[in-house]
């Protein structure tokens, strides 16, 4: 069959309610080998799959990431926490990537640093999967619920601990966007009640595995930096907050201080 034309793509694509209609229909025309394969491309976008779902990759801090369909979406937004992670790491950075979905922030951030000893985790076993593909040989990751796979050789050696935990509340997880609601995995969407339980069970364990200076980096709403700061200062960590206007992104660091008061 003949290869639907760019304005065809398009207007398929707008009449579905995509926003940025004329760059995605330049990215599925790129990724697609074929005009049977492109159609498809296009139909399973218009039909809600989240674009990158459709692609077979996300773009994050520069980086081409696998991301499986049913497996959590890096958001441009958390390009700001990675940042914020490169600019405190020490060299030769032991970094942890808890609740890791593809592996796209524990990646980005040994990119950044020019190398580091890298461990992931995730709870889902489609998201360690996909994971397990993008690291590679650059790391190891481990399947299971928060700190419980990782080996006890860990403790007290991570420098940087990023935590891209579930954040909206259970309660609005209904108003997030279709193509989220519907094609992302629940659990790495809601953070219970308030959206903070899981950040409460990250904080808790942090000090455990977490080295002297060594830093945990969570992004929360702005609403919820009172309630998040206060949730890490009890764990005994020294409190930052870092905020971008421009990625609308907010993200709340706390460090294990040197010296015991």
């Amino acid at each position: 069959m003949p290869a639907p034309c760019s304005e065809t793509v398009v207007s398929r694509l707008r009449a579905a309610g995509c926003v940025f209609a004329e760059d995605e229909a330049r990215l599925l025309m790129s990724a697609a080998r074929t005009p049977d394969e492109l159609s498809a491309m296009v139909e399973r976008r218009a039909g809600g799959l989240p674009l990158e779902h459709v692609l077979g990759w996300a773009e994050f801090c520069g980086l081409r990431v696998e991301v499986d369909p049913g497996v959590f979406v890096p958001r441009r937004r958390t390009e700001f926490l990675v940042r914020q992670a490169a600019t405190r790491a020490p060299r030769r950075a032991v970094v942890l990537d808890l609740c890791c979905g593809s592996g796209a922030l524990g990646l980005a951030l040994a990119a950044a640093l020019g190398g580091a000893e890298l461990h992931a985790a995730d709870i889902e076993p489609a998201a360690v999967r996909c994971a397990r593909r993008n690291v590679g040989a650059a790391g190891r990751v481990y399947e299971g619920d928060l700190f419980a796979p990782l080996p006890g050789t860990l403790e007290g050696r991570v420098d940087v601990l990023l935590a891209n935990v579930p954040y909206v509340p259970a309660g609005e997880v209904a108003l997030l966007p279709a193509e989220a609601r519907a094609h992302e995995p629940r659990i790495a969407l809601d953070g219970g009640a308030d959206g903070l339980e899981v950040l409460r069970r990250v904080a808790d364990g942090a000090p455990r595995w977490l080295a002297r200076g060594g830093r945990l980096l969570s992004e929360v709403s702005e609403r919820q930096v009172p309630a998040a700061a206060g949730i890490v200062a009890a764990a005994g960590m020294q409190i930052e907050v870092a905020r971008s206007e421009e990625l609308y992104s907010t993200v709340v660091i706390g460090t294990i201080p040197i010296r015991n008061p």
